[in-house]
Formats: structure tokens, sequence, C-alpha cells
């Protein structure tokens, strides 16, 4: 299990890099199996390599899916909401209440 590069990672189209990440799912899932049954696995290390391999493609996803949608609409700061809540009813209502 060779770790993915990330160019190789960006250089895949949608489909292949949704394959490629249910492939490497599954592996991590049966290794996990594995070490779960208390077999002792062959390569100590994939599980970590799997993992990290599933980050990077997550991480490149997300990364062009904000590059994507800052480009197509720039978002605009919105205003915060007044903020009445049950603090400030308690304060008035002791104010009622003073002679």
């Amino acid at each position: 299990m060779a770790l993915l590069r990330t160019k190789e990672i960006r250089a895949m189209d949608g489909p292949a890099r949704e394959k490629r990440l249910r492939e490497l799912r599954d592996e991590l899932m049966h290794e996990r199996g594995v070490a779960a049954m208390g077999g002792a696995p062959p390569n100590p290390g994939k599980i970590r390599a799997l993992r990290k391999n599933i980050a990077r493609i997550y991480t490149i996803q997300t990364e062009e899916g904000i590059s994507g949608a800052a480009a197509a609409s720039p978002s605009t700061p919105k205003p915060a909401p007044a903020a009445t809540g049950p603090a400030e009813e308690a304060d008035d209502n002791l104010e009622e209440d003073a002679p």
C-alpha cells in the first residue's frame, strides 16, 4: 500500500476519486476487522497509511469544493440578530417588582 500523492489525487476526476475512496475505506474496514479478531497484521503500518490516504482525498475534495463555491458566489456578511434572551427578560421582571 503506497501513499497517494496529492498530485495523483488532484489528477483524478470525480468518479475515479470516489471509486478510490470506496476501495480504501473497504480495505481499512478489512484491516480493522483482522486487528479486532486478534490476528497479527502482516503490515502494522497499513492502517495508518490507509487512514492518511482517506484523509488526503477528503481534504482535496473539501479544498476543491470551497474554491469552486467561492468563485461561483461570493459570500456577504449577514448582520447579527438582536440579542434578546431570558437574562434580559429576568432583568425587566426585577425592575417591575421594585417599589
